[in-house]
């Protein structure tokens, strides 16, 4: 990570997620806007590797920027960073191509530690966001074709199963006494296999194939 914009309407918050992403990847170049028109502005002349977007703000929503973002700048890693974690906000911004959806309400450590996981190759999705995924497509999951096999291994399906229950790669690394580098080598071969590109499409593919239950 080299560069990365924050939208954030509230100074405190912009401040704090400065903070945050400044002690994660020292030495990144951070833009920090409180607009949707400044941020464009700067989309405009520069390329960022990490956007870090607000959904409420005072001239629209961060989900339009995400859409632009989605469309022009390929190579943007986006994560939306917002207090809302209702249906309505998480499922628009997944549909959008968000690659991650972060509270900002988490402790600092743990939300420096889901940003870390980018780096790994594991996307950033708050623990309570990945259960609420899991809630919503219970009912309907039995209606979508179902596979008779994962195709994933014995491993691999554990691995996708604490993933789909929000664990991060330490919490797995835990939880299943193997070394972080593994996890993250499971991980890349469960979303090869699934053929999905970030936590919240493995989650729903792991109800569908029955690997958890919801």
């Amino acid at each position: 990570m080299q560069s990365v914009l924050i939208l954030e309407d509230q100074p405190e918050s912009r401040h704090w997620l400065e903070g945050i992403v400044s002690e994660a990847f020292p030495g990144i170049d951070v833009d920090a806007v409180d607009s949707l028109l400044q941020a464009r502005a700067l989309l405009a002349r520069t390329p960022y590797d990490l956007a870090l977007l607000d959904i409420s703000l005072p001239d629209g929503s961060g989900t339009d920027l995400l859409r632009q973002i989605r469309a022009s700048h390929a190579n943007t890693y986006v994560v939306m960073a917002t207090i809302y974690d209702d249906d309505e906000h998480l499922f628009a911004a997944l549909k959008d191509g968000a690659q991650g959806f972060l509270l900002k309400d988490q402790p600092r450590e743990r939300l420096m530690e889901q940003l870390l996981g980018i780096s790994r190759g594991e996307p950033p999705l708050s623990p309570s966001i990945a259960r609420r995924v899991l809630r919503h497509f219970r009912h309907v999951a039995p209606s979508l074709p179902c596979e008779s096999q994962t195709g994933l291994t014995a491993r691999e399906e554990e691995v996708l199963r604490l993933l789909a229950n929000g664990y991060n790669r330490c919490d797995i690394s835990r939880a299943l006494d193997i070394s972080g580098n593994t996890v993250a080598a499971h991980t890349k071969k469960i979303y090869r296999k699934l053929n999905v590109s970030g936590r919240a499409e493995a989650t729903l593919q792991a109800v569908r194939l029955g690997v958890v239950d919801g």
